[in-house]
């Protein structure tokens, strides 16, 4: 079975001044596709504590770390920033697929600074802070992830494979 982490980087979520609706949804869409998971992370909008995290998931071989919050362009979302130092390999396609996903729904969608990528046998993807974010990027990776996973793994990724 393959394992997740979840990360919600919000201020106010790790105060309580809200639920945290996203990452709850990532929880369960997650356990729903298949992945062993069993809470979310919930941090403040703080780089190095977001880098550690994820870090952390990399190095207990996480095979899917999503966070959800800090992608928009206010003083506080800075998840991008603190995921891009720990990619070796981006995947600029998955934010581009949810971007063209959600457009029609969301237009602000595009503003979204979100960043994808692949570190060991890690898939890490940023998504917005909204439920919505959350629920359009269970699609994505519910039509993406899998083939990743078989290519970290070493699978031949041929046409038919």
């Amino acid at each position: 079975m393959k394992r997740a982490v979840v990360i919600t980087a919000s201020n106010r979520a790790f105060n309580g001044i809200y639920e945290d609706r996203s990452g709850q949804i990532l929880l369960k869409g997650l356990q729903d596709l298949g992945y062993e998971i069993d809470a979310v992370q919930i941090l403040p909008d703080h780089q190095g504590m977001i880098a550690s995290a994820i870090q952390s998931a990399i190095e207990s071989d996480i095979d899917l770390v999503v966070t959800t919050g800090g992608t928009g362009i206010s003083p506080f979302d800075i998840t991008p920033e603190a995921t891009s130092p720990l990619i070796e390999k981006t995947m600029p396609g998955i934010l581009e697929a949810l971007r063209a996903y959600s457009r029609e729904k969301v237009p602000t969608t595009d503003l979204s600074r979100g960043v994808a990528g692949v570190t060991k046998k890690s898939l890490i993807i940023n998504l917005p802070g909204s439920p919505g974010g959350a629920k359009d990027g269970l699609v994505i990776i519910e039509r993406l992830a899998s083939h990743i996973h078989d290519q970290l793994a070493g699978h031949d990724h041929s046409p038919g494979n």
